[in-house]
């Protein structure tokens, strides 16, 4: 039997389930497991498990089922651990909605957790979703049941999202009191409430019902399809780590130098760069972690308006932090772009110990007060 297997996020592969599942698979037959998402990156490479998960390409978990589909896949499960079962059965939900084939699928939730479960996205698999549950020990959920746990328990998804006039309302699941809530990768809040309702008036987010709303966020975030963006709460990596150097930079004269502010952005793409310029505290903070990975450094613009976004940071030897007056990264952030990176996304210096002062010149000649974190290879 040929499988296709989804994995996401990066907790279903920091626990090691990833890899124990993917082997047990195999007693089924020809197995071939991608990336679905894009957090789970990170967490593959730490546990030297690229050469088994597909990486290579950035796509959607249901983007991934598609793909396996068109590659003729028997049957396709999808791996994860979400934060809680209502989010891991709601995730699933939307998953298996999203996808265009609709094909043969069983999720495997929550696995080593009292609540873990196999799940058949088909009727026609329950058989075989029953017997790998009870090799793995447990429990088989049905459609049906997910669905009402969503529909009608009080917990949303899709159908208790409602459009009046201009506004957009989108309610959340298993949201927890006091965590982030990000839109596409930003962060615009966070919660105050268990019961979490998001609201858009043409476009932009306006209000957090059951919690607060920070404005900074929702500037980056700009105009979007609420119904359509990605959300997640809580952190984007809950695990802690021993963080693994994947590629050594290599140094030839010429040193290319990239500037990203918005945390959204693959920022994988960015890790043959010679130095990455980071404009936002959240920014700064995932990129700094994502490229320490490749030994590069960043010199971030931040106003130390940081919410925590993962369990741990890391950051290059060679990296600097430039904290400045609340308010004033974006529009540091947009000097620097202007007349440092000439609007350019990638620029090519002989040195960086003069761009860097020559970038510190730039503050100077604002009216911004800041200070200079320089770091070594440590925890943020």
């Amino acid at each position: 039997m040929k499988i296709g297997v989804v994995v996401h996020g990066p907790f279903i592969v920091d626990s090691g389930y990833a890899l124990k599942i993917i082997n047990f698979l195999k007693e089924y037959g020809e197995v071939s497991a991608r990336l679905g998402g894009t957090m789970g990156r990170t967490a593959v490479h730490d546990a030297h498990l690229e050469d088994l998960i597909d990486i290579s390409t950035k796509r959607l978990p249901s983007e991934s089922i598609d793909k396996f589909q068109e590659e003729d896949s028997e049957i396709i499960f999808l791996i994860n651990s979400g934060k809680s079962d209502v989010t891991g059965h709601a995730f699933g939900y939307k998953v298996f909605k999203k996808s265009k084939s609709k094909p043969k699928l069983i999720q495997i939730e929550r696995p080593g957790e009292v609540d873990g479960c196999v799940i058949p996205w088909r009727k026609s698999i329950r058989p075989l979703a029953e017997e790998i549950a009870a090799k793995m020990g447990l429990q088989v959920v049905t459609p049906n049941v997910v669905m009402k746990e969503i529909f009608f328990n009080g917990n949303d998804c899709n159908q208790k999202n409602s459009i009046k006039g201009s506004k957009t309302y989108r309610k959340l699941v298993g949201v927890s009191r006091d965590e982030n809530i990000f839109l596409n990768g930003i962060v615009i809040g966070r919660s105050t409430q268990e019961e979490v309702i998001l609201v858009a008036e043409d476009g932009i987010i306006n209000k957090i019902m059951g919690g607060e709303l920070k404005t900074h966020g929702v500037e980056k975030l700009g105009k979007i399809d609420l119904n359509k963006a990605i959300v997640k709460t809580g952190l984007l990596r809950r695990s802690t780590v021993n963080p693994r150097i994947v590629k050594s930079r290599e140094l030839d004269g010429k040193f290319k130098i990239a500037f990203l502010n918005h945390a959204a952005e693959d920022i994988y793409r960015l890790k043959d760069a010679d130095l990455v310029v980071t404009v936002g505290d959240d920014t700064t903070l995932v990129a700094a972690d994502i490229l320490y990975r490749f030994e590069v450094p960043i010199i971030g613009i931040t106003d130390g308006d940081v919410d925590q976004v993962v369990e741990s940071g890391f950051k290059s030897l060679g990296s600097m932090i430039v904290e400045l007056e609340s308010g004033w990264d974006d529009i540091i952030g947009e000097i620097i772009f202007s007349e440092l990176f000439y609007g350019s996304e990638f620029i090519e210096i002989d040195d960086i110990e003069t761009f860097k002062k020559e970038l510190l010149q730039l503050i100077d000649n604002t009216a911004a007060q800041y200070y200079i974190k320089e770091t070594e290879i440590v925890e943020v």
